[in-house]
């Protein structure tokens, strides 16, 4: 659906040379252009306007001085720097354009009627006056000659398989007779001109010939190979013409064909079969066509028509037509009209061959044009609701209008056609935003036809229906009406003549204001034309387009875009260069005021680095932004190219949505974006974006975007169309509606696009719960609102699933104590029942239902009551309907259950009858339940439905005789606790159970409580087992006293406590109870001595008067301590030393084998990291191969055998895996054990100067002090900083480089487990804990 639209026009008139121009070629890399005439040769430079070689054939003899000689093709040839030229006279001549040197390389006596060479100019194939084809090499080495006219058909004839003869075949509607007709041929054209025509496939290996039989008359085309063999004829085809040109895609072959009442261009495939045809707009004998010519990418067809000569003194046309094709449908997009007389007569025209649209026109009057076209999509500006999204399509004199708001019409369909009287070559739409669906047409005769929406007093004959409406149906479409037709009133009528597109880039700005463009045809310059409507006389009197003002700009403009809400008109000239058109600002009183650079948000002028042949304006973080695309798609936002993949673009509102060439489709808010973040996520494409990013087909196109809503149009490369709703475009859709209170809307494009429903809320909470009455009565619909109760979850979907773009201040907190669903479902209830509770009472049942813990009660009553309640009332529900539709929400097997559990047994049964529960089961159960005792009934009925603590407590009821049952459910439950609560603390009952209780918490090994509960209730003796199993002493010691227990029983039971206290090392404790309550103090002080209890001790033995046990006990107990503690210390000295040097060695090696391994694989696995000195010279692969199983294999293993590899991980044997990590595990469990001795260190020094030892005294103290020095200078060395950062090494940035990033992950390869990361931590040494003893120094 995208039009041709003209981009520049180049002109190079009045050429002064001599004779007359017949044909012309180009020179692609010097950019100028050959022109052959009856003279000689004229090469130009159509941008500076200037002759740069004249090369006289008069002069050498090849051409006659009387000026009827004729040059039958120009060709540059790039390789050897010279111009061939083939002269009708026979002579192939090779021209120096540098040195201005002739050379004759050939010369066929019969003459040349044409040369024609391969497109890679490897061959040069000559047509002779003796019918004859000659092919030659680029050398002119001739390699064959072969007649233009064969009797065979080719290499590629048909061959019959042997299906029958003609004769027996069946022909259809035209009889047997059909089979013997005899083929008749038609003579050629009259005005065939009878020359062959020679067109070649663009890769070169085939060429076609379209030559007149001389046996038939008729025209024929032949298709060769490039080895110069016949492949195929083509079938004859009646009043086939002499133009003829190869798609150079290579498909097709494109010819022309004169039927009894119409002209078609029809094509044929290589094998000479007829595949398609479209017809063009005349009938038979009104025109011929003088040639047909494919652009270079074969997307555009140029059709040279000429009229014929029916009446004298007629004023005859030749028409340059530009006809594409889309879904299998021919459009004529551009029409071209010239006179036939005169200066503006055409000669040749040709495509670019680098440049696509570029067409290169030559006319008699030595002019020469040269027009840049680029498509474009002509569709409607406008951001609000009135505006219908139209998309207008040019074809031929008609205009195919679709209306994308209402109907998605795929092409060629329309919604509607506008009728013109001449072939459109543009459309414009009103740049007002609240009349964009006007829209003005421009034809080839100048003419500009403006079309307006709204009522019209008459049915306009000019708007024609199309795929909408039809017999019986209404059509409820508002389709345009004709206004006034303008013609454009020009200064000089020439320029007309000459150039028939002399008006561009036309905008209609105001509602009688048009601008368009025209370049001038002498100098780089372009004029700016106001074209305003001139008042009329009458409404029948043709209107006329008056140019007012012009305003001059240095440069050639090849874009011209308009912004409909802030009016500003933006200029790109061919250099790149952005202009602002101050256009209201009264050019003709200041015009050098009228046009300033534009500039960016810096204040700079923007230029971008390429022309771009798709501009527009748009609002980027409050600052008005030029966007443009080039043909190479790259994309610019002002003169900073953020994208190279982009295939279209639109601004929509506040929009920009982009297709790329990985067939997604972005789409990005400009409000409160910024440049930065708009080329990041450009230039991060395969990155993820969430709503941003789609995915599409591949080759879509964006057609336009419906205003306020969510459709967005695609087209695909064949034509068809798609329709999409990208998410970003639907969610900001959806906010503006739920901001706006349209709840209505909001849900229904939530439900039909699947958005989930709790966005309703979540956008913004506080605002909902305020307005929820609102919702209720716009939605208006039960199962609406039952769709929304189902949909609620407690997840805030604006944080998950559809984050906003940026931070909405409006969104408010959720109260962290009330639950989202539950207040949503009270919120939504109380407003049903303050409207209408009848007619909303299905979803007021929803409301319990979905409620966090479902009121399934509530929800019973509400149906019971429905039952019962007699008088209907409009809009009502039966009790019969909700319980139906209860069974859809919940199981029907729960909500049997929770009947029973209301103990009403009519609600029961009207449940039990609507499941498929067999009556047989329930009815006797329920009889059985009736004659029960209530309280005996309810426990029967909890038990079943196994509410436990319920039961117990309607069992508590019964009486005592029940008791015995109800203690075996408590124990069998474990229902202790809820138990206790039902009976009073001083009666059998709480006894009895708090008795099971303690016994209960024996068996699980919880022997303290178990006494506690015992002593609660009175069973001492039960207390006391508890509280001696569990090392109580005090609460034993108590237990037996409130047991009246005699001396020697407390005796015995002390020494038992301290027994148990001395293997928990708890040695104070058991010397306490020995001498308090065994009266044994001797004992005592052995086990304060053994526990090292130094003081307690001496405090015993002087308090009973025994210093025999100093020197017998004391003092050989405190020597051999201290000489332990010396030999302790020295042991992990020794120890801490060791592993401090192995750890060292460990590390030198890692980093020999990270430099070794840099740029190979390091292996894989935990166990790859380190090895030891003897494995050291391993290659990567062996250690790989030695460790490459483990991970997988400890993954797979039991529980047990994992805790096993566990310890085995950390493995101080050398050379094995982690050996780095088990020597940092050693070394801290030794400073941590050597930092808890200074206590005991501290007590035994005292002792020692105590008993007058101050060698032995000092000696540990010296030991002790040494090793802690050497544990705190060590400290540094083990636990260094890099070794501690090498986990967390950043690893990306801006400073990073390709080979730090290898480096970092190579490392991080051989990284601490995230699991012993706590081993690089130094252990802490506190230096203010008190130990030494000052007296000792």
């Amino acid at each position: 659906m995208r039009n041709l639209k003209l981009l520049r026009t180049l002109e190079f008139r009045d050429i002064q040379a001599p004779g007359k121009p017949q044909c012309f070629s180009l020179r692609t890399e010097k950019r100028t252009v050959l022109i052959g005439s009856d003279h000689g040769l004229i090469e130009i430079d159509p941008v500076t306007r200037e002759v740069k070689n004249e090369i006289s054939l008069v002069a050498e003899g090849f051409l006659p001085e009387d000026g009827s000689g004729c040059i039958v093709g120009i060709q540059d040839l790039l390789d050897q720097e010279s111009v061939c030229v083939a002269t009708a006279s026979g002579d192939v001549i090779l021209c120096n354009l540098s040195t201005c040197q002739l050379e004759c390389v050939g010369s066929v006596a019969s003459g040349i009627s044409i040369m024609s060479w391969s497109p890679d100019q490897e061959l040069v194939l000559l047509a002779t006056g003796q019918q004859t084809l000659i092919m030659m090499t680029k050398d002119f080495e001739p390699i064959m000659e072969q007649k233009i006219h064969q009797d065979d058909f080719g290499e590629s004839k048909f061959i019959t398989v042997g299906w029958g003869r003609k004769e027996t075949q069946f022909h259809g509607s035209e009889g047997r007779q059909a089979a013997f007709q005899v083929q008749m041929y038609e003579l050629a054209l009259p005005w065939d001109d009878h020359r062959p025509q020679v067109t070649w496939r663009g890769d070169g290996q085939f060429f076609a010939v379209s030559v007149v039989c001389p046996e038939t008359g008729a025209r024929k085309v032949r298709v060769w190979n490039r080895e110069f063999a016949l492949q195929s004829t083509s079938e004859p085809v009646a009043g086939l013409g002499p133009a003829l040109a190869w798609k150079p895609s290579g498909s097709l072959i494109a010819s022309t064909q004169e039927k009894p009442s119409q002209q078609d261009i029809v094509f044929f495939e290589k094998n000479g079969l007829l595949h398609g045809h479209f017809t063009l707009p005349f009938l038979k004998d009104e025109v011929k066509v003088n040639g047909l010519f494919w652009n270079a990418d074969s997307t555009v067809l140029a059709v040279w028509l000429e009229d014929l000569q029916r009446e004298e003194n007629c004023t005859l046309k030749t028409y340059v037509q530009l006809w594409t094709v889309g879904n299998y449908h021919w459009y004529l997009k551009q029409s071209l009209p010239f006179s036939t007389c005169g200066k503006s007569k055409l000669v040749s025209l040709m495509w670019d061959l680098v440049t696509p649209y570029r067409l290169h026109v030559l006319c008699q009057g030595w002019h020469y044009l040269c027009y840049d076209w680029h498509w474009t999509t002509d569709r409607t500006s406008g951001d609000n609701s009135s505006d219908m999204a139209n998309v207008a399509v040019i074809d031929g004199s008609r205009v195919l209008v679709t209306v994308f708001r209402q109907s998605v019409v795929p092409p060629p369909m329309c919604t509607y056609q506008l009728l013109l009287p001449h072939p459109v070559n543009q459309v414009m739409f009103s740049a007002h935003p609240q009349k964009s669906n006007d829209l003005a047409v421009l034809d080839a005769s100048n003419q500009i036809s403006v079309y307006k929406c709204g009522d019209s007093p008459s049915v306009d004959p000019t708007v024609k229906l199309g795929a909408v409406g039809g017999n019986g149906f209404k059509v409820s479409l508002g389709t345009p009406h004709l206004e006034k037709r303008y013609k454009i009133q020009f200064e000089n009528g020439e320029d007309q003549e000459v150039n028939p597109l002399k008006l561009s880039l036309l905008t209609w700005i105001q509602e009688d204001v048009f601008l368009a463009v025209s370049h001038s045809h002498s100098s780089p310059q372009s004029v700016i034309h106001h074209l305003t409507v001139m008042p009329s006389v009458t409404d029948d009197e043709p209107g006329q387009l008056s140019i007012s003002s012009s305003v001059a700009v240095d440069g050639v403009i090849i874009s011209l875009c308009c912004s409909s809400k802030t009016k500003s008109v933006a200029l790109q000239l061919a250099g790149g260069q952005m202009l602002k058109y101050l256009w209201a600002a009264h050019p003709a009183e200041s015009p050098s005021l009228a046009v300033e650079p534009w500039k960016n948000p810096s204040g700079f002028p923007v230029r971008f680095p390429y022309p771009c042949t798709q501009t527009e304006l748009a609002m980027i973080g409050g600052e008005e932004c030029v966007l443009g695309l080039t043909d190479r798609c790259r994309f610019f936002i002002s003169d900073t190219e953020v994208a190279s993949n982009i295939t279209s673009f639109a601004v929509y509102g506040e929009f920009l949505l982009l297709t790329t060439h990985s067939h997604t489709c972005l789409c990005f808010c400009l409000r409160d974006a910024s440049f930065n973040t708009l080329h990041a996520g450009l230039s991060n494409n395969h990155v993820s974006k969430g709503e941003s990013l789609r995915k599409v087909e591949r080759g879509s196109r964006i057609v336009t975007v419906v205003p306020q809503d969510t459709k967005l149009v695609l087209q695909m490369p064949r034509g068809n169309l798609e329709v999409v709703h990208h998410r970003a475009l639907v969610l900001a859709q959806i906010r503006k509606w739920l901001d706006k209170l349209m709840f209505k809307e909001a849900f229904e494009c939530m439900r039909k696009l699947r958005i989930n429903l709790n966005l309703i809320h979540d956008h913004n909470p506080k605002v909902f719960l305020e307005n929820v009455e609102t919702f209720i009565r716009q939605i208006d619909s039960v199962n609406h609102i039952n769709l929304f109760f189902t949909e609620l979850k407690e997840e805030d979907v604006t944080k998950t699933m559809y984050p906003p773009p940026v931070t909405s201040t409006a969104q408010l907190s959720k109260d962290p104590d009330g639950k989202k669903v539950d207040l949503i479902c009270d919120a939504l209830r109380a407003a049903m029942e303050s409207i209408n509770p009848h007619k909303y009472c299905l979803s007021i049942l929803t409301s319990h239902v979905k409620k966090t813990t479902p009121e399934l009660e509530i929800v019973l009553q509400k149906v019971h009551e429905l039952q019962g309640s007699a008088s209907p009332v409009p809009d009502a529900v039966s009790a019969e309907e909700a319980l139906k539709y209860l069974l859809l929400l919940v199981d029907v097997n729960e909500l049997y259950d929770h009947s029973l559990g209301t103990y009403d047994f009519d609600l029961v049964l009207m449940v039990a009858e609507k499941s498929q529960k067999d009556p047989k089961e329930y009815l006797p159960f329920l009889n059985t339940l009736k004659k029960m005792e209530t309280n005996y009934q309810r426990f029967t009925i909890d038990k079943y439905l196994k509410r436990y603590e319920k039961a117990i407590g309607h069992l508590s009821r019964c009486g005592p005789e029940y008791f015995p049952e109800c203690l075996n459910l408590i124990k069998d439950k474990n229902l202790y606790k809820e138990a206790l609560k039902l009976f009073p603390s001083d009666s059998q009952q709480y006894k009895e159970i708090s008795i099971a209780y303690g016994e209960h918490l024996t068996q699980e090994h919880l022997y303290e409580p178990a006494g506690l509960v015992f002593a609660r209730c009175g069973a001492h003796e039960k207390a006391l087992g508890a509280f001696l199993a569990s090392g109580s002493w005090q609460q034993a010691l108590c237990m037996a006293a409130q047991l009246n227990w005699t001396k020697d029983q407390l005796a015995g039971l002390s020494r038992t406590l301290a027994g148990k206290l001395v293997e928990q090392r708890k040695h104070g404790d058991a010397a306490t109870v020995l001498e308090q309550y065994a009266q044994d103090y001797e004992e005592a002080v052995l086990l304060l001595l053994e526990g090292a209890a130094w003081e307690e001790a001496l405090r015993l033995v002087y308090k009973y008067n025994r210093p025999d046990i100093i020197e017998t006990n004391v003092k050989p107990s405190i020597l051999e301590a201290q000489k332990n503690y010396v030999a302790l210390l020295e042991s992990q000295t020794a120890t801490f030393c060791r592993h401090k040097q192995r750890l060292l060695v460990v590390r030198e090696l890692k980093e020999q084998a990270q430099q070794v391994n840099l740029d190979d694989e390091v292996p894989q696995g935990q166990e790859s990291d380190l090895f030891s000195e003897t494995s050291s010279v391993l290659s990567g692969s062996d250690m790989s191969g030695r460790y490459s199983h483990s991970n997988s294999r400890i993954s797979a293993r039991s529980s047990k055998n994992r805790r096993k590899a566990e310890r085995k991980k950390h493995s101080l044997k050398e050379g094995s895996p982690l050996e780095d990590l088990a020597l940092l595990e050693a070394l801290n469990e030794i400073v941590q054990s050597t930092e808890k001795l200074k206590d005991e260190v501290y007590q035994i020094l005292k002792v020692l100067f105590l008993f007058e030892f101050d060698e032995q005294g000092r000696e540990l103290q010296k030991a002790f002090e040494d090793t802690l020095q050497l544990m705190e200078r060590s400290l540094p060395e083990i636990w260094t900083l890099t070794y501690q950062q090498n986990s967390a090494t950043t690893v990306l940035g801006p400073n990073a480089t390709a080979n730090s990033i290898m480096a970092a992950y190579q490392q991080q390869k051989t990284a601490v487990p995230v699991l012993d990361a706590e081993l690089l931590i130094p252990p802490k040494i506190n230096k203010r804990t008190p130990w030494k003893l000052s007296l000792l120094e």
